[in-house]
């Protein structure tokens, strides 16, 4: 179920809004921009800084792909125009066009080397991508430009997490919250480390917060249904996931989570279209395929239920009682050498219904 761990740091990101200087200020301080461009003719210059005005409206109205046209427009007319780039990788970041958007994040600090906004965006894509290496390079080359926003320590945390380095995670998004107590989204992150550290009271409190700054914040309503599952709540739990998904209706790991919550309320057929959506949104999500492998348990048939067992293990060994799971179903198919050995390896994780199964079986 606790696949909100990836899902907390995947969703709950920066907004756009707050990615940077440039782009507001490109909005804001309009008329300077013809004396900038003076590499161009000035008929050129002005076709150039109106194009790129035009698509900042589009911008923020929403309108991605009229932002990218008029972008495009833009770069046309100026071939170095570093900020077009820039603002048109933003729009087809939020059109989920990843790899066009860290294409221009790349263009935009090649034609100018020290444009910090365009490292931190860049950042932001690599770190979806799964690119937590390079999302932190990006992050370390602007530090003493970014080190007092909350939003470039959250984001810095974020990567920390990835690269599996909770200690640095923890410092970064202390410091996130440090700078803006209200900064939702460090708080719902830092809140999904501390629920990974088994620090459930500390996560509490995050989360709790962070929903009541933004009641709609969908990955801090995640988190609590997951806190609620842990405490044994699981009718509540599904209420708060249930708000998640309608605020997200297609997300992959709210999906997943909701259909361990209806295996978990005895609600298997209903529980069944969600898993299989899940895996068919994200199918290297070794949760889903740990609840897939639930629900066949469920159905008494240990057979599929441990192959996906086995596949959620190669995805991901760490999932929370993947092993106690994985003995459970050997041990239905009569292999109780293997059954041991998986509650062995669970025990060894610290898994408790491991443990128990060993001493109980394996003696």
């Amino acid at each position: 179920m606790n696949d909100y761990a990836v899902g907390w740091y995947r969703i709950a990101r920066v907004k756009v809004g707050n990615l940077g200087h440039r782009l507001l200020l490109w909005v804001l301080i309009i008329y300077p921009l013809s004396v900038i461009l003076t590499s161009c003719s000035n008929s050129t210059a002005d076709e150039a800084a109106q194009f790129f005005l035009k698509g900042n409206v589009q911008l923020q109205k929403r309108e991605y792909k009229e932002a990218i046209r008029y972008y495009s427009e833009a770069i046309t007319k100026k071939p170095d125009f570093a900020d077009a780039y820039n603002n048109r990788g933003l729009a087809k970041f939020r059109n989920d066009d990843r790899e066009g958007a860290l294409n221009d994040y790349t263009r935009a600090i090649e034609t100018d080397p020290d444009f910090g906004t365009a490292y931190f965006n860049r950042a932001e894509v690599r770190l979806e991508t799964g690119d937590a290496a390079g999302g932190l390079a990006d992050l370390q080359h602007i530090d003493k430009q970014y080190r007092d926003s909350t939003f470039y320590q959250t984001r810095l945390g974020d990567a920390y997490v990835r690269l599996n380095n909770p200690a640095q995670a923890q410092v970064a998004y202390d410091r996130a919250v440090q700078l803006n107590p209200a900064n939702v989204e460090a708080l719902t992150n830092r809140g999904a480390l501390f629920y990974s550290q088994k620090a459930y009271d500390q996560a509490k409190q995050d989360s709790q917060r962070a929903l009541q700054l933004n009641p709609k914040q969908d990955a801090a309503l995640n988190n609590q249904s997951l806190l609620l599952a842990h405490a044994g709540n699981y009718t509540d739990a599904l209420g708060y996931v249930e708000r998640a998904l309608a605020i997200q209706p297609r997300q992959p790991y709210y999906l997943n989570n909701k259909a361990y919550l209806l295996l978990k309320l005895n609600r298997p057929a209903d529980a069944l279209p969600l898993v299989q959506e899940s895996l068919q949104r994200d199918s290297q999500n070794a949760w889903a395929h740990q609840t897939l492998g639930l629900y066949y348990l469920s159905q008494h048939q240990p057979g599929p239920a441990l192959t996906e067992f086995r596949q959620a293990e190669k995805l991901d060994a760490s999932v929370d009682q993947l092993y106690y799971y994985i003995g459970t179903g050997e041990l239905a198919l009569g292999h109780k050498a293997d059954a041991c050995e998986a509650w062995r390896r669970g025990e060894s994780a610290g898994d408790e219904q491991a443990k128990r199964e060993r001493a109980v079986h394996c003696r």
